[in-house]
């Protein structure tokens, strides 16, 4: 499995099915421009962990909008599937109306890129988070039946937003609001001095 912390976002144009349910080509890199972007992969669409997941994802979309986050799904669906889940309910097994943009990886093209593909062929639950100079800050690969926490990435998101802002590191357990460290050894010392009962 490929580790692409500190590397570059592998780029993609594909076909995708917008918030607005417009179904356009969108290219990675020019969403990227000026933004953070949370890619995730899932199995596929119509399945069972898979809703959970997308629904978190929406409930929570208000937050990554506001640490400046587009959030972007894939799977290797094509965008009608997409766009006929998007129109089935939530009682009927769909997802509704999610505001977020869902990409179409018919080709697999995306998910090999990205190695997440599994040897059935569907993308294990991987989820990237990208900086807005195109460098994978974060990663975390979750197998089939294993749903992702939606508030962990957030997390991360805002300790990355701290150490860009601050310079300093974020230790275990950091929340945002929380002291972060001075990345020596004189600010370690001081920081487990205050806090490391509470780790």
């Amino acid at each position: 499995m490929a580790v692409l912390v500190a590397k570059q976002a592998p780029d993609f144009t594909a076909t995708a099915v917008l918030g607005n349910n417009e179904i356009k080509d969108i290219t990675l890199s020019a969403v990227n421009k000026g933004k953070y972007v949370a890619l995730f992969f899932y199995p596929l669409d119509f399945t069972f962990v898979c809703p959970s997941e997308l629904i978190a994802f929406d409930h929570r979309l208000e937050e990554f909008k506001k640490r400046n986050v587009e959030v972007i799904g894939v799977s290797i669906d094509s965008q009608f599937s997409h766009l006929a889940w998007k129109n089935t309910a939530v009682d009927k097994g769909g997802i509704g109306q999610v505001g977020y943009t869902l990409v179409a990886d018919v080709k697999h093209e995306i998910a090999k890129a990205y190695d997440v593909e599994s040897e059935g062929g569907v993308a294990f639950r991987g989820t990237f988070l990208i900086d807005k100079s195109g460098v994978v800050q974060h990663q975390v690969v979750n197998n089939l039946p294993l749903g992702r926490d939606i508030d962990e990435l957030l997390r991360v998101i805002d300790a990355l937003q701290f150490t860009e802002e601050h310079g300093e590191v974020c230790p275990a357990g950091w929340k945002k609001g929380s002291k972060g460290m001075n990345a020596s050894p004189e600010g370690v010392a001081k920081y487990l001095a205050e806090n490391a009962k509470a780790l």
